[in-house]
């Protein structure tokens, strides 16, 4: 069921412009990277999530070496269905829908980040996250109000993981809030009332709300680097 649900759908086009090459020169390490997929699952996610983005992988740089057989310095970790957290090319996303997601971090608190994540290559992945996505495929119509709860999938086991979760708990173990929910706390009058950021749990986190953060800047590369759409030709 693995295999079948990461097979990819023949006919994905992306609908970006972006040279790639310009994207690998923005990134910097500690970025999150969203993937718009052309999996199976990845239509589960984008439905279920009512967004663009399906998967989620962090760039590291140059955090690991170069494969020992040659190759491809990998500077993403993720995490892949059937493969569990592991490190992956850049390039293996060349040609897909990219976002860069960037969080407000000092050069210390994304070496700690970055380290969390090498630290689980080799963690599993969550195999109950296939059967509760499964259910997307029966012709079954999923209410607005429970997607956000069918994305809380998995065991609970410590010992594995899906994409945008153990990205989320590397931002967590420092501290970072993503999308915490906020209540005010206290009298009402404005010196007193106070904001109290309550951190969701890792499993609620889908890779849409790295985009939706108020705390992770969108960068988009075509902007950087003095754009001046006056140089642009138009036929």
């Amino acid at each position: 069921m693995a295999r079948w649900l990461h097979a990819r759908q023949p006919g994905y086009r992306p609908h970006g412009h972006i040279a790639f090459a310009r994207l690998c020169a923005v990134l910097q390490p500690g970025d999150v990277l969203l993937v718009e997929g052309n999996e199976r699952i990845s239509s589960a996610i984008k439905y279920l999530t009512q967004s663009t983005w399906s998967h989620a992988a962090l760039y590291v740089g140059d955090a690991l070496p170069v494969p020992t057989g040659g190759g491809e310095r990998p500077r993403l970790i993720e995490v892949n269905m059937h493969e569990g957290c592991t490190a992956t090319p850049l390039a293996s996303y060349e040609g897909y829908n990219l976002r860069i997601c960037r969080a407000r971090l000092t050069p210390a608190e994304r070496t700690a980040v970055i380290a969390f994540m090498v630290g689980r290559l080799g963690v599993q992945y969550d195999l109950r996250n296939i059967f509760d996505l499964a259910r997307y495929f029966l012709p079954l119509p999923v209410p607005a109000r429970f997607r956000r709860r069918a994305m809380a999938l998995g065991s609970g086991d410590p010992t594995r993981a899906i994409c945008s979760s153990l990205i989320a708990q590397a931002f967590q173990s420092i501290g970072y809030p993503i999308l915490p929910e906020v209540s005010d706390s206290g009298p009402q009058g404005a010196a007193a009332a106070r904001e109290i950021l309550h951190i969701r749990h890792h499993s609620l986190y889908a890779p849409r709300d790295f985009d939706l953060s108020p705390y992770f800047q969108v960068v988009k590369p075509a902007l950087q680097g003095g754009f001046d759409f006056h140089a642009l030709e138009w036929d």
